[in-house]
């Protein structure tokens, strides 16, 4: 599929527009070769595809050569966590689950299929995914609720002998550490001096959290709705107390005030807001990344008072930050190179490649690349592969 390579501002959507595409769904399935005559009727099905099946029968791993399951991506939500429309079933997360198969397959060259399930359990979710598992070959999980993502997703990881990603979490991650890289670049700055503060500890939060203090980043504080994550606060679960104790260096106490006082980096991933005053107290030559949608914590053109460098989730303002930067080369560069499960060095190797895309363009308004730069997924896929094959984790 051929993508332009820079986004246009978008033009004002209709209920019409916007319900008539989506009419019956988004995806469907192609054969990979015509079935025009009895001959090939007999190949593709009965009798030619008993013999096939034999084949698989006595040796399970012809089925990557003569299926399609090793280049089958399954879309996997419960529907609890869906964009910023919280939880709101299987059946309503659906349509965005298509959409992100039609991104696997745009972008990426992968077959990808949504798979909804009428459970939040777990138990159940993952015992679902073990029965499933000959039928695909890697599992994004998608819009799953904090914090019954970071479980889920490590006991999928632990139990499938395929990649494993929960695309809220590391996809967002990857795409924040590569326009970091990209902000400190124009600037001249190194990336472990600064004083990072994230607000939302869900799984963005976490995630983003993680990936920036691996890129050595030794100052990064987060905050949820209660204020900031701190050793001493009362009432954390496991996963805040986790990363209070690797966060939060000067041990500061309170909300955003005390925060942002003096930070070079904002970066939100809630569906919060912050006030133009308080982002007034950042440090010179502020970065403010504020990733909600559709409506930022605070509205780009506020935030280019106070900061030098502005970026959002948005399509209509310069420096983007979208999922579909990393999420369709980390999964290309995985089954391309066999990997069992996709690993730190594999997402950080995911940062620098699409941060490599920009080149000599780099400037205050593009830290990243286009969404639609159909440069981004290749780099991306083959630099996740080479990582995976240095690192040890392919077949």
């Amino acid at each position: 599929m051929s993508l332009v390579s820079e986004a246009t501002t978008p033009q004002k959507l209709t209920d019409e527009e916007i319900f008539a595409g989506h009419v019956d769904g988004k995806l469907s399935v192609e054969t990979t070769a015509p079935l025009d005559s009895q001959r090939a009727l007999s190949i593709a099905y009965t009798p030619g595809v008993a013999q096939v099946s034999r084949a698989i029968a006595a040796d399970e791993t012809l089925a990557d050569r003569y299926t399609w399951t090793n280049r089958l991506v399954v879309v996997v939500s419960d529907g609890s966590a869906v964009l910023g429309l919280g939880d709101i079933g299987p059946r309503a997360s659906l349509p965005v689950m298509e959409g992100k198969s039609a991104l696997f397959k745009s972008f990426a060259g992968l077959n990808s299929i949504p798979l909804v399930l009428d459970t939040k359990d777990p138990d159940e979710i993952v015992e679902t995914l073990i029965r499933l598992r000959p039928s695909f070959g890697a599992v994004n999980l998608e819009d799953i609720s904090a914090p019954r993502c970071f479980e889920i997703e490590e006991r999928v990881k632990e139990a499938l002998d395929c990649p494993v990603m929960h695309d809220d979490q590391h996809g967002t991650a990857i795409v924040v550490l590569a326009a970091l890289k990209g902000a400190v670049k124009v600037q001249g700055r190194d990336i472990t001096s600064l004083r990072v503060v994230i607000s939302g500890a869900g799984a963005a939060g976490v995630a983003c959290a993680n990936i920036l203090l691996a890129a050595g980043i030794p100052d990064v504080t987060v905050l949820d709705s209660k204020g900031i994550v701190s050793a001493g606060r009362d009432g954390l679960n496991d996963v805040k107390t986790d990363l209070a104790a690797r966060t939060n260096p000067a041990g500061r106490e309170g909300g955003l005030i005390e925060a942002l006082d003096g930070a070079d980096v904002f970066l939100g991933v809630s569906a919060g807001t912050v006030p133009e005053e308080i982002i007034a107290t950042m440090a010179d030559n502020a970065i403010v990344f504020a990733l909600s949608n559709p409506d930022p914590e605070i509205h780009p053109d506020i935030a280019h008072k106070h900061a030098a460098i502005v970026a959002t989730g948005r399509s209509d303002f310069p420096n983007q930050i979208n999922n579909v930067l990393a999420f369709p080369g980390v999964f290309r560069g995985a089954l391309d190179a066999g990997a069992r499960r996709i690993t730190e060095g594999m997402k950080l190797a995911a940062a620098e490649a699409i941060l490599s895309v920009v080149g000599d363009e780099l400037a205050v308004d593009k830290i990243v690349p286009s969404p639609l730069d159909p440069r981004v997924a290749p780099a991306v896929a083959e630099a996740v592969a080479a990582t995976a094959k240095a690192e040890g984790v392919t077949e």
